[in-house]
């Protein structure tokens, strides 16, 4: 298992220190959003400051997490002969997912609360959303921890299916509920949609390249365990986190500044939807 140093690679300085160098900037990175959300929150109306509340404690989570990865990288090595070899300390990757079950859920919050939708309309689809973003999350868990080939591709297929049903609900009932909003919030909401699409998108594909580290993943193929599948994940694992909680904020920011601009000149920034 990843989890534990004594099965992690042996790396060069530049392959650790890409790893090392991209947590420290996500450690900065998610500090410094939730310093800015939790502040901004004075800058909108006050039915729509929940929404960075949830913001601010989405990479105020992570922060603390990204900090928790790191320590455990920097003690899982140690600085031997020219490269950095497994100290035989663990390398406690869970702290990845620990923040995941508890943020990925609550990207869902910050949408639907920035909304500001009826709770007709909102307690469904919350339901629906929080409810598969933790099954996504925990179905994936088993797949990051094994040393398995097959097992990790059980899994990954297993942990796409909830985040495919995240896909419908945001593009066909959440896009009725868009609808109800004004003209320049829409497009917002489009573009939240397309970045959890695409953001998300980059979580599976460093899941695969993570089969590149198994000893003996593929026979023929992959012979040994491979720094830079270590790498990749880490790499990309952090870079999708940023986009996905800090990025995803300063978009739900946006709309809560225009949904108050709105609010303040006298204009409504939600109508009801025409079933209702």
């Amino acid at each position: 298992m990843l989890m534990f140093g004594a099965t992690l690679p042996v790396m060069d300085p530049f392959q650790y220190n890409i790893v090392d160098n991209v947590l420290s900037l996500t450690v900065a990175t998610m500090g410094a959003a939730a310093i800015f959300f939790f502040a901004a929150r004075a800058t909108v109306a006050s039915k729509y400051q929940p929404a960075l509340m949830v913001s601010g404690l989405v990479v105020a989570i992570a922060c603390y997490h990204y900090f928790m990865i790191r320590i455990s990288w920097q003690g899982a090595y140690t600085f031997s002969e020219g490269n950095y070899v497994p100290s035989g300390k663990s390398f406690n990757d869970f702290y990845r997912y620990a923040d995941w079950i508890l943020t990925v859920p609550l990207l869902m919050v910050e949408l639907v609360t920035v909304m500001a939708l009826s709770k007709e309309l909102s307690r469904p689809l919350l339901t629906k959303l929080v409810i598969a973003a933790a099954l996504m999350i925990g179905l994936g868990y088993p797949g990051e921890i094994t040393e398995n080939w097959s097992t990790l591709m059980f899994f990954g297929i297993a942990s796409t299916l909830p985040f495919l049903f995240i896909l419908f609900v945001l593009w066909v009932e959440l896009g009725k509920a868009i609808q109800t909003q004004p003209p320049a919030v829409q497009s917002l909401l489009t573009i939240c949609r397309f970045v959890i699409l695409i953001t998300w998108a980059f979580y599976p594909i460093a899941y695969a390249i993570r089969g590149d580290s198994l000893p003996n993943a593929v026979p023929g193929i992959i012979p040994e365990k491979s720094a830079w599948g270590v790498v990749g994940t880490q790499v990309g694992y952090s870079i999708a986190d940023i986009t996905a909680k800090a990025g995803f904020g300063l978009l739900i920011y946006y709309i809560a500044r225009t949904k108050s601009e709105l609010l303040a000149a006298g204009e409504k920034p939600e109508t009801a939807p025409a079933t209702a």
